[in-house]
């Protein structure tokens, strides 16, 4: 079973790469490679840094995003976001004007509030599922980012200020705000459960 780990400049590949092998997975393919892609039984989008230049950096590897809309939304791999990875998921962006994303799912990040908590919302949290999914499960997570997500498709929250989401996702599609590769046992078995899903 092939993991395709997209780099697009954006990601850190070498952690996410790590915790992914813990996990089990036997096959990663470290790509920026839409061929690869195409191929690839799963697929993983990490992303550290601003929306917009994530974004611009997954659309300047030519043919990538089409590889993707085919593998992922047309024909079903299972496809896992990662923080700013999760973020693209969304119609729109935010962060220092705005920008488009993948819209895979109907929403928007936006910057957090800063209203009597800190900005930005880093370190251990709580994950609560809203909703039944076989990946997301109750725990504690860490996280690191400014935007969030609000739209449709939230899985699970933390509170940060009030909610905010945690996981988002639909079919075959999920997205974390945490970082799994720096979550210990509780991202560990997230990705155990992504490398045996069958959506």
């Amino acid at each position: 079973m092939t993991v395709a780990l997209i780099d697009y400049g954006a990601g850190n590949l070498h952690s996410v790469h790590n915790a992914l092998k813990a996990a089990g997975a036997t096959s990663i393919a470290v790509t920026a490679d839409p061929d690869v892609l195409a191929r690839a039984e799963r697929v993983v989008l990490p992303g550290v840094g601003a929306f917009g230049a994530c974004a611009a950096g997954l659309r300047a590897i030519p043919g990538m995003v089409e590889a993707m809309e085919e593998r992922v939304v047309r024909r079903g791999a299972p496809f896992l976001g990662v923080c700013v990875g999760m973020q693209l998921l969304a119609t729109t962006g935010e962060e220092h004007g705005v920008h488009a994303g993948l819209g895979w799912l109907d929403g928007t990040v936006a910057q957090l509030s800063a209203h009597d908590v800190h900005v930005p919302h880093m370190g251990w949290n709580d994950v609560v599922p809203r909703v039944p999914h076989p990946l997301i499960a109750p725990g504690e997570a860490y996280f690191l980012h400014s935007f969030a997500y609000s739209g449709a498709g939230v899985l699970a929250t933390t509170d940060h200020g009030g909610p905010v989401a945690a996981a988002i996702g639909r079919d075959n599609i999920v997205g974390v705000q945490f970082h799994p590769e720096k979550s210990q046992r509780y991202g560990l078995a997230l990705l155990e459960r992504f490398l045996a899903w069958r959506p």
